[in-house]
């Protein structure tokens, strides 16, 4: 019942992880005010650490 558990979690991580990402991605390919180098950077830092790239992301483009 443990591993049940400890796998849902590591699911809904997943989960929320990829949502987060997806949703920095969108919003860094839509920005017009960033160069395609820009774009690439804030795009792999999506995929890497989402929940704290976001934060930088909002702070420093927006």
């Amino acid at each position: 019942m443990t591993e049940l558990i400890i796998y849902a979690v590591l699911f809904l991580l997943l989960i929320g992880h990829t949502l987060l990402a997806g949703k920095m991605y969108k919003a860094v390919h839509e920005n017009n005010r960033l160069s395609v180098q820009e774009k690439n950077d804030w795009k792999l830092k999506a995929l890497l650490f989402p929940v704290y790239y976001w934060g930088r992301y909002k702070r420093q483009v927006l």
